[in-house]
């Protein structure tokens, strides 16, 4: 067969156990609990009730909700699934119920004499995984040692798979809460994240590979040839074309992904991309990225933020990939740095606060990020200050600014900021909607209200301004672009709270002659 290209419109998406791969699906121990306290409630809900999940599906006020998009049907291959997961993965459901009953025995006997003793109480299948421990005002907790649970048997690489199909435009359903089942249009591959046959397939897209190759490494059934065909053109891509200029520029391609370059160097900020498609909206696409990407730099460990299916296509281009460090154990804050190596990422850089970075012309700081995370101990959040050729840039995503003495603090550190980049989804969801199945004590309602991962409203985000004296303001990671409602789950009108504070930030700068804007779809800035 002839060599050929994977096309553009090649959607691919990571599965564990047929549910849609997001970071918490990798640690063997967020894994555990999001098994049995989201997918197997998710999957016996809808198997109960089907319809109610058909109904809650078409409310555009349930979107993102716990709720089965099959219209009703397919109950008994969502049983199947159910079935089989359960007795695949007992070790997981074990290790999910065991996290449970340590966390119970620590609240009820760690009462701030020494915790020695209860180590005899740690259910057996967690015994020399765990430590126990206190804070300074005797609360006990414990700690997981996270890099020996991604040794032992309780992280399955043969749960991973990936499903590639063709997508033609922006209307893709939110994918957290529905497992992919097969169907005729799709290519279901058993390959592992880790595996090298990832990143030959995807390299396809500007080199060309021998199809009866292609098929060998990626395991294609038979029946399943003509589909995975259907995938491949003969028609050579459109090759990059790298900025070569005098200084710098950063383009916007949706959301909180940005990529930074200069003739030598490239970064790319929190990578979510949309594929290659006719659509009325103008964006920047897989195909706008360079063949070879230095740094690809995360602010923090939410799914819009690391997004698996973008990030596997394009590993075989990244050199480094710079992640805030963990707090080192805490079931809510797992390693960034342990979960892309476990899917293959070899040079994987943990930056800590106020660490710097040195590159050609220029240099990388970590900055504390406070807020988001529903008040949670999570260390895994950096907002990245990148001093380019003079020009200090402030990606600060998601921050939200609930103590604006910080960057006063700051300021007297770093000077000000010529661009600052930040994100005002200052709703958020409730405490519950990402980390519930975490938790293993019932939060009554008003106090998972009221615990929201939520951004910086106008006031908390013009304090910013004024601290570090930004002459540019831009507002993005804010989920409007519609190719990203599948991870996202957000509809904005003109009176959504973050579209009016976000407004006001922005009549605010411009007053004052700052040049602000809230970023949509594609943007492109040339730095002197």
């Amino acid at each position: 067969m002839n060599n050929m290209y994977l096309r553009p419109n090649v959607q691919v998406e990571p599965l564990i156990d047929h549910w849609y791969a997001w970071p918490h699906l990798i640690p063997p121990a967020t894994a555990a609990r999001n098994m049995t306290e989201r997918h197997a409630k998710i999957m016996q809900s809808y198997i109960t009730a089907p319809q109610i999940h058909a109904n809650a599906v078409k409310n555009p006020k349930m979107l993102g909700g716990p709720f089965i998009d099959y219209g009703g049907e397919r109950v008994q291959e969502i049983k199947d699934l159910l079935a089989n997961t359960l007795h695949e993965r007992a070790c997981l459901v074990a290790l999910s119920k065991a996290l449970e009953e340590l966390d119970r025995m620590l609240q009820s006997k760690a009462r701030g004499e020494s915790l020695h003793p209860l180590y005899a109480q740690i259910p057996p299948i967690l015994k020399g995984y765990v430590e126990l421990v206190y804070d300074l005002n005797n609360h006990p907790s414990f700690r997981i040692l996270e890099s020996l649970l991604y040794r032992s048997e309780f992280y399955v690489r043969d749960s991973q798979s990936l499903m590639l199909s063709r997508i033609t435009g922006d209307d893709r359903p939110f994918v957290l809460s529905t497992p992919r089942l097969p169907n005729h249009e799709i290519c279901h591959l058993k390959i592992p994240f880790a595996d090298e046959t990832v990143d030959y397939l995807f390299s396809a897209k500007l080199e060309a590979k021998p199809l009866g190759e292609l098929m060998e490494r990626c395991g294609v059934a038979a029946p399943d040839e003509q589909v995975f065909h259907s995938f491949f053109t003969t028609q050579a891509p459109q090759r990059y074309c790298p900025y070569l200029g005098a200084g710098a520029r950063w383009r916007y391609f949706g959301h909180a992904c940005i990529l930074l370059e200069t003739p030598t160097i490239s970064l790319l900020f929190d990578p979510v991309l949309s594929y290659t498609y006719e659509s009325g909206i103008s964006r920047y696409t897989y195909d706008d990225l360079p063949e070879k990407i230095d740094y690809v730099l995360i602010t923090h460990n939410h799914q819009d933020h690391v997004l698996l299916e973008t990030l596997l296509q394009i590993r075989h281009k990244v050199r480094a990939i710079i992640v805030p460090r963990s707090g080192g154990g805490a079931l809510q804050d797992p390693s960034l740095k342990l979960t892309l190596e476990s899917i293959g990422f070899r040079n994987v850089i943990e930056l800590d606060e106020l660490e710097m970075m040195d590159f050609e012309c220029g240099s990388i700081t970590g900055l504390p990020f406070l807020g988001e995370h529903a008040d949670l101990n999570v260390r895994s959040k950096l907002a990245y200050l990148v001093n380019l050729r003079g020009h200090k840039l402030l990606f600060a995503a998601d921050s939200c600014n609930i103590e604006p003495a910080l960057y006063r603090n700051l300021q007297r550190h770093i000077g000000d900021v010529r661009a600052m980049f930040v994100g005002m989804e200052c709703d958020g969801a409730p405490l519950t909607w990402l980390y519930g199945p975490l938790l293993t004590r019932r939060i009554e309602r008003g106090q998972d209200e009221s615990r929201r991962l939520s951004g910086s409203n106008f006031a908390q985000a013009i304090e910013i301004v004024n601290a570090l004296n930004c002459k540019e303001v831009f507002v993005y990671a804010m989920g409007q672009e519609p190719w990203l409602n599948y991870v996202m789950s957000i509809k904005y009108s003109s009176e959504s709270n973050p579209i009016v504070q976000s407004n006001k930030l922005i009549e605010t700068c411009r007053e004052r002659g700052i040049v602000a804007e809230r970023l949509f779809g594609e943007r492109e800035m040339l730095l002197d």
